[in-house]
C-alpha cells in the first residue's frame, strides 16, 4: 500500500489551520490540535520541520504562537508534504538510480518515476489557499443542525 505518513498528514491539517488563521495572529499548538484533533504532542514533533522548511513562523510569549511564513497562496502542499516526508518518490531507485543495476533498463522503474512525476505535479498545483477555500465551501454545504 502506498500511503502518506501521519507525519505528512497532520502536518498538512496543521498548515490548513494556520492558513484558516491566516491575517488573525499567531496560533497556539493547543487551538490548532482542538481545531484539528491532532495530539500536542505530535505537532511538537511536526512543527521544527515545518518551521525549519520556512513554512511556519514561531514566536514566544504571551502573544506567541505559530503563524504561516508566506501568505497561502505561495505555499504549495508539495512543500508541506516534502518538509515532513523527504522527496516524493514512490521507490528508492526512482531518488537514486545507482541503487539498482537494472535501472537503466528497468522498465518498472519508469513507471514509478512517472507515477512520481504526477504525484509531484498535482500537489504543487494546490495552495493552502486552495484547501482554505475548499474547506469554507464544505462548511457551507453542511447541512445545519438545530436543538430545542
Amino acid at each position: 500500500m502506498i500511503q502518506l505518513s501521519t507525519k505528512g498528514r497532520y502536518g498538512t491539517r496543521a498548515m490548513l489551520e494556520l492558513a484558516l488563521n491566516d491575517g488573525n495572529g499567531n496560533m497556539l499548538l493547543r487551538e490548532i490540535a482542538e481545531r484539528q484533533g491532532i495530539s500536542v504532542k505530535y505537532l511538537e514533533q511536526i512543527m521544527p520541520a515545518l518551521k525549519s522548511a520556512g513554512l511556519v513562523n514561531s514566536s514566544r510569549g504571551a502573544s506567541g504562537g505559530y503563524s504561516l511564513a508566506k501568505p497561502p497562496e505561495e505555499i504549495t502542499v508539495k512543500e508541506i508534504v516534502e518538509a515532513l516526508e523527504g522527496p516524493l518518490k514512490l521507490v528508492d531507485c526512482v531518488g537514486d538510480p545507482g541503487l539498482c543495476q537494472e535501472a537503466g533498463q528497468c522498465v518498472t522503474r519508469d513507471l514509478w518515476d512517472e507515477v512520481s512525476i504526477s504525484i509531484s505535479k498535482l500537489l504543487e498545483s494546490r495552495t493552502l489557499a486552495d484547501l482554505a477555500q475548499k474547506h469554507k465551501d464544505k462548511q457551507k454545504s453542511r447541512p445545519l443542525m438545530y436543538s430545542i
